[in-house]
């Protein structure tokens, strides 16, 4: 297996692609394309594309119901979309209560919104080990998104843990400056580093 498979593995997502898309969700990607095809900065861009994507999210028709399901054992990933030229894709995420991402980075720039309960967010900064060879995690930071928050960060500096804080399911929708489907994930690596 390569190391991207691997890392979809350590990931613990499944993965699916709709069968259809909203009507609403076409216009999303069409306001995406345009920021996109700009080619800006990559904070730039998940910054604009950040204001796109805000005026969707908890909107009821973004979603079929196919696309708003979860998975019992692990959060679930249905990709909505993927630029043909790989320069972008559109993913939901849907959790159930209590689950949650291991500690990773991503690929690409990348912009996150909660489209529907709330998620909880740890981000962390690399650091070296006092008096040892290997680094360490330090967080830096906790964030609790609701509806309609909509955070974006570009590597490097984007390593974090996310997890579904509250007692229903909660959906994000995630826009990646990579195709998902060819990578599997927008996962780059996953740290099993001391954290402290």
């Amino acid at each position: 297996m390569d190391v991207m498979g691997r890392l979809f593995d350590a990931a613990r997502m499944t993965t699916t692609t709709p069968a259809r898309t909203t009507a609403r969700m076409a216009a999303l990607v069409r306001e995406i394309r345009t920021v996109v095809d700009r080619g800006l900065a990559p904070d730039l861009t998940a910054y604009l594309v950040g204001e796109r994507l805000a005026p969707h999210l908890g909107t009821p028709d973004l979603l079929t119901p196919e696309q708003r399901e979860g998975d019992p054992d692990r959060y679930r990933q249905h990709v909505l979309h993927a630029e043909p030229d790989g320069s972008f894709s559109v993913v939901a995420l849907v959790w159930l209560p209590g689950q949650e991402t291991a500690i990773h980075d991503h690929v690409s720039w990348c912009v996150a919104g909660v489209h529907e309960g709330e998620e909880s967010e740890l981000r962390y900064r690399l650091a070296p080990a006092a008096g040892e060879s290997c680094a360490r995690l330090v967080e830096t930071e906790q964030v609790v998104n609701g509806p309609g928050d909509v955070c974006g960060f570009a590597p490097p500096g984007d390593i974090h843990k996310v997890r579904n804080s509250c007692r229903t399911t909660a959906i994000s929708l995630h826009v990646y400056g990579a195709d998902v489907i060819r990578l599997g994930s927008s996962v780059r690596r996953v740290y099993t580093l001391p954290t402290g």
